[in-house]
């Protein structure tokens, strides 16, 4: 059994900060990917940024030069430090892994419950 637990979320002005983190439990063997996707109000979810085991970015063009993903690979820990956030930043965001529980098994995609961001104007 794995879990996500995504914290950190609130609500802040346009222009301020936040910092989501997350954290993975549970019978884990490796994590490859970990990353954040959001999902705004009558929006399908997006990615928004990924992070390799081995440190390599990527992030969606909108939140380019804003946000920043890290891990930590000794704590199975994701987090993302947003800055300058924009109202159209409001979304539901949600921490996912590709987490192995064994040596033999394949890497299985892991979802955290949500975290609510809203930023105002």
């Amino acid at each position: 059994q794995v879990q996500l637990v995504e914290s950190g979320g609130g609500l802040v002005q346009a222009g301020g900060s936040l910092r989501l983190s997350c954290a993975a439990s549970g019978s884990i063997f490796s994590i490859n990917v970990m990353a954040w996707h959001r999902q705004a109000p009558g929006k399908q979810r997006e990615w928004v940024a990924s992070i390799t085991s081995d440190g390599s970015t990527a992030y969606v063009d909108s939140v380019k030069g804003r946000f920043t993903i890290s891990r930590d690979n000794a704590k199975n820990t994701v987090a993302l430090q947003m800055n300058s956030l924009k109202p159209e930043d409001t979304a539901v965001y949600y921490c996912n892994a590709g987490i192995r529980i064994a040596r033999t098994s394949d890497f299985t995609g892991a979802w955290g419950q949500g975290t609510q961001v809203t930023v105002s104007s």
